[in-house]
This record gives C-alpha cells, sequence and structure tokens, in this order.
C-alpha cells in the first residue's frame, strides 16, 4: 500500500517523506528571484497585482463568506499564468484580525476545516478572530490535482504493502510510476507546482487581500510546516503562529519515516495496554500477547484476506490502514477500534474496511470526498524527491523491522513513489540536506506537542522549538496527534492567552489530559 495518509479533518494524518523546501530566503520580501525588480513596499513588480488586487465575499450559508484570490501559478515565473484559491471566512463582530487556519496533509481542505471553526477553536478564538481557510494549491476547491481513477486508488489502497514475491515487488513500482505519471499527465498546469513553498508564498498574498500587516496564523501536523516556511521566508510578517503538532524542516525522508514508524509501535502497544483493561477487548489479557495477536493477525491476511464490503475483501495492506488510522484520537478511536478488531478476528472485515473508508473519505459507490489522498503525494513528492528506489526500500524494510515491528516495514515500502516522481523538485529544492528553519527574528511562535503523538513524535517538536530562532514549547502529556481543543483545557488556556493577547506559556509548561489529575504541571 503506497498512500500511508489518512484524510482525518481535525488534524491531517500521517505525514511522511516531508522534509521542508531546500534553500529559502529569509528576507521578508515575497522575492520569486534575487534579480526581480521591486517596488517601495519591497513587493516584486510583477507581483503587485496579486498583492493588490480586491476580493469580492459572498455569503455561503451558515454564517459563512466565500470568496476567489488569484495567485501566480509559478513563482518564478509570474506572468506564465494564474490559478484561482479558495477561501472562506467566519467573520467575528469585534474582531482583532484575521485568523488563518491550515489543517495539515498536505491535501486537508483549509476550507472545510474553517467552517468547523466552532470545534477546531474554542469559542473566545472564534469571537476574538475573524477565521478564515484555504484550500491551498490543488486542494479541493483549488485547481484540484487529479492523478488516477477512484477504482485505481482502492487498487493502490489494497496493493500489498510488505511485498515478499518479485512479482508483489513489481506490482508496487508498477503502482508509483502510475501515480507520478498520472498527476503530470492528468493535471499538467498544477502538479508541478504543488510544492510547501509556493503554498507558503500563497499565504503571504492572502495576508495582504485581508488587510493585514501580519500573519496570525494556527497550523496543525504538516500545516505547521507550512507555516515554518512561511516564517522562514517572511519573518517579519509573522504574527501570532501556533504550531501544534510539529514536522521538522530538518530531517531527511527517511528520518521522519522511521521517526513516525516508531511511535506508531508505540501508540499500538498503548492502545493494547488500555484494551486490556476494559472489559470488550478481543485481546490476550497481556500487553506482549496482545500486541503479537495484532501482528500475527495482519500477517495471515497477506496469505489469507477476509470478507470486507461487497466483493472488496480485508488484505493485509488495508488491515493496517485501518489499524493505524484509528490510533490518532483516544478514547474515541480507540473504542471504535476495539470493536473493528473484534469482528476482524471472528473473519468479519467489514467492520475495519468500513472504518478506513471513512478515513481516507471513500464513499459507498466507490468514490472519493475529495482529492487529498492524491494532493498528499504530489506535494510531499515535489517537497522531498525519494533518494532510493526498490532495493532501499526493501533494505529499510529489513532495518527497520527491528526498530518499529509492526509498522516499520509497512512504512518503509511507502516511500516509493517519490522515487519515481517525473516532475522533478519544487521551486526551492537544492541538492545537500534538508534545510533548517530558524525565521530569524521572527515575532515568538507557540510550538505545540504531545508525547505520545505517533504522526509528529514529541522529540519533534523539542527539536523545532529549538531551531527556531523565537520559539517556545508547550507540552501536552498524554495520546493522539495534535493537542489544542483535543482534551486539555490547560492547552486550550495557555493556546488562547497567546491568540488573544499575546501571552505565551512558561518555558517548559507541561499540560495534562483533563481526565487526569490535575491540569499542569
Amino acid at each position: 500500500m503506497l498512500l500511508p495518509a489518512p484524510r482525518v479533518l481535525a488534524a491531517a494524518a500521517v505525514v511522511l517523506a516531508l522534509t521542508g523546501c531546500t534553500g529559502p530566503t529569509t528576507d521578508d520580501a515575497p522575492t520569486p528571484s534575487a534579480t526581480a525588480p521591486t517596488t517601495s513596499s519591497g513587493i516584486p513588480a510583477e507581483l503587485v497585482g496579486f498583492y493588490e488586487q480586491e476580493v469580492d465575499w459572498d455569503g455561503c450559508g451558515d454564517g459563512f463568506d466565500c470568496a476567489k484570490v488569484e495567485v501566480p501559478i509559478d513563482y518564478a515565473n509570474p506572468e506564465a499564468g494564474s490559478l484561482e484559491l479558495d477561501l472562506v471566512r467566519l467573520r467575528a463582530r469585534d474582531a482583532q484580525g484575521s485568523l488563518l487556519l491550515n489543517p495539515g496533509g498536505p491535501g486537508g481542505s483549509g476550507v472545510e476545516y474553517a467552517q468547523f471553526a466552532r470545534v477546531v477553536l474554542t469559542d473566545d478564538v472564534v469571537d476574538a478572530y475573524d477565521v478564515v481557510g484555504f484550500d491551498p494549491r490543488g486542494v479541493v476547491g483549488s485547481e484540484p490535482v487529479d492523478c488516477v481513477e477512484d477504482r485505481e486508488l482502492d487498487a493502490i489502497f489494497a496493493a500489498d504493502g510488505t511485498p515478499d514475491t518479485p512479482e508483489e515487488v513489481a506490482e508496487l513500482e508498477a503502482i508509483s510510476e502510475r501515480f507520478g505519471s498520472g498527476c503530470q499527465s492528468r493535471s499538467p498546469a498544477i502538479a508541478p507546482f504543488m510544492d510547501t513553498e509556493s503554498a507558503a508564498r500563497d499565504m503571504d498574498i492572502i495576508r495582504a487581500v485581508l488587510g493585514e500587516e501580519q500573519l496570525d496564523y494556527l497550523g496543525k501536523s504538516y500545516g505547521t510546516y507550512l507555516g515554518a516556511q512561511y516564517a522562514e521566508l517572511f519573518p517579519q510578517r509573522v504574527g501570532r503562529m501556533v504550531l501544534d503538532g510539529v514536522l521538522p524542516s530538518s530531517l531527511d525522508s527517511d528520518e521522519l519515516t522511521l521517526g513516525q514508524a516508531k511511535a506508531f509501535d508505540v501508540a499500538l502497544r498503548r492502545f493494547v495496554a488500555d484494551c486490556i483493561e476494559q472489559e470488550d477487548c478481543p485481546l490476550p489479557r497481556d500487553l506482549e500477547a496482545g500486541v503479537a495477536r495484532i501482528q500475527g493477525f495482519l500477517a495471515d491476511l497477506d496469505a489469507n484476506p477476509i470478507p470486507g464490503v461487497g466483493d472488496r475483501q480485508l488484505t493485509e495492506a488495508l488491515g493496517t490502514y485501518a489499524i493505524l488510522s484509528y490510533l490518532y484520537f483516544p478514547p474515541s478511536d480507540w473504542d471504535v477500534l476495539r470493536f473493528g478488531l473484534d469482528a476482524a478476528f471472528q473473519g468479519d472485515g467489514s467492520v475495519l474496511m468500513d472504518m478506513m473508508d471513512d478515513r481516507i473519505q471513500r464513499n459507498a459507490d466507490g468514490t472519493f470526498a475529495n482529492n487529498g489522498n492524491e494532493a498528499f503525494y504530489a506535494v510531499s513528492c515535489l517537497d522531498r524527491p525519494g533518494v532510493g528506489g526498490t532495493d532501499h526500500a526493501a533494505a529499510l524494510a529489513e532495518r527497520w523491522a527491528a526498530e518499529a515491528p509492526v509498522f516499520g516495514p509497512y512504512l518503509a515500502w511507502g516511500t516509493l513513489p517519490c522515487w519515481q516522481w517525473p516532475m522533478g523538485a519544487g521551486t526551492a529544492q537544492a541538492a545537500g540536506e534538508p534545510p533548517v528553519f530558524r525565521a530569524p527574528g521572527s515575532a515568538p511562535i507557540l510550538v505545540v506537542s504531545t508525547t505520545y503523538d505517533m504522526a509528529t513524535p514529541h522529540e519533534w517538536g523539542v527539536q523545532v522549538a529549538g531551531e527556531l530562532d523565537n520559539a517556545t514549547l508547550l507540552t501536552y502529556d498524554g495520546d493522539g496527534h495534535t493537542a489544542y481543543t483535543s482534551g486539555s483545557r490547560c492547552i486550550d488556556a495557555a493556546v488562547d492567552a497567546y491568540l488573544l493577547r499575546g501571552e505565551l506559556p512558561a518555558e517548559g509548561t507541561v499540560c495534562v489530559p483533563d481526565v487526569a489529575a490535575g491540569s499542569e504541571e
């Protein structure tokens, strides 16, 4: 299986192969080239029309306004053409400014996320800010990239993610090649320009057309990388920026993927430890035996898939994906996962398959609700092209089996598509080591990180907070991916104090879930 990225609305799910674009400029001007003539405001002359455009907002239901913002397709050649980004806004009665949101992915719809503003933000923040969401270039309503037919996505998800034979390896290679070439042939206008640096430059145009001198921003998961890229490009434009569930720019794709594999294995063990305390747990009442039961179940699916939904069978890849994607948001995910495993252990794979379909937003008729699964790799493979092919993936799978026995091999093979990506690197990609985003001279940035976050491990939060020139780390000592509005009043209060009043938490602040004793250490 080659798309290890559950489309989870709340936080953007697994983020693999996502090191940053290399070599961004750190001055304040949105400069596509070092020699471009600029105006007195520092805006390159060829971008003035984009920065000074007027936006028409129209009501689009439930108190929201919608609009389109025009941005250049290629910042290195702004006159070559433009595209329109979808925006949505929820106005506050007495706004202190605009708060731009990104839920992650890459490929998550910021428009859809902002439409849940009253859920993903506290009431105080919704009352204080005009909440703005946008679909990044190539995503959903913003010139959506299209790479394969929906029926082929089914085949991609079901393909053997831990190949044991030359035939299975060849199938993965073929799928990887078809996916990249499909993006290139079906979406030639947008696919080559979906890199994160371009999306960050788009955000500065959005900031300008909103009439804001600085960008106030909440990014989750991959949205933290997008925010950090913005801060690196435009440090003097940073306002109040919250990065929740952070992705380092300075790790290469193998380091990122291994970090996630190990964190997912830890998350699975924590799920099992919780499960064996519940009456409805279908696992043996022992931690090691419980983990082994799940491993054995997945291994059995490799040779003997079980009935799923309709004529679809639950394969090892689909079973692995379903389990992985329901480790994100305990306790709700864990309750559902216990139920799905119980049915699957009895030979009924339909529950796990329905769970997986929900996470990838697959409809019952075989269509997909959006293009998030395709946009994931269209962005990722431009940001960081793959560094090795089949032999490299096989070597990683063997090595990672010792460090992350359950998910290591599966995620190692998921690195293949970017190795065969036909469109090369994004606008800022360069040879050499991944960059370190420092955003020198920026306003304070609040980094939020969860101790048992499986998609963006806590050590990444520590690392990014240390790499940024002016950042404070806020830790959530709990489970799940991202922390804000996820079950800790301590976290919510700290983030709100920063967004509303610019007050940062004390260095070293650690919050715990509300259900635990106390709310702060």
